[in-house]
């Protein structure tokens, strides 16, 4: 039952380096979303972090319509984050292919 220990340390190993390159990745991504035609315009990684943020000079009058696109461009954003993450994440597993430690593939 414990004879392959070597075989689940090198698969331990391996899933720590795709998790790192996983981590690395998402850092790297940037994606962006308008909101109002433009109004808003909204930078964020790959881990959701806010990179950039504009915003049009004629909101600045419009406190409730500033939030209102505001909302939906964060939603917006974290939704893309959320499916990136979820895709490189599925990719990640489909990549350890033989190292599957459920046996079948």
């Amino acid at each position: 039952m414990f004879g392959n220990m070597g075989d689940m340390s090198k698969m331990l190993e391996g899933m720590q380096e795709n998790a790192a390159k996983l981590q690395a990745e998402l850092e790297s991504k940037t994606f962006s979303v308008k909101s109002g035609g433009g109004m808003i315009e909204l930078s964020v990684n790959g881990k959701g972090e806010v990179l950039d943020l504009i915003i049009d000079d004629s909101l600045m009058n419009d406190k409730e319509s500033l939030q209102i696109l505001l909302m939906g461009a964060i939603s917006d954003a974290n939704k893309m984050v959320q499916q990136n993450q979820q895709n490189s994440a599925i990719g990640m597993l489909g990549g350890m292919g033989g190292m599957n430690p459920f046996g079948s593939k």
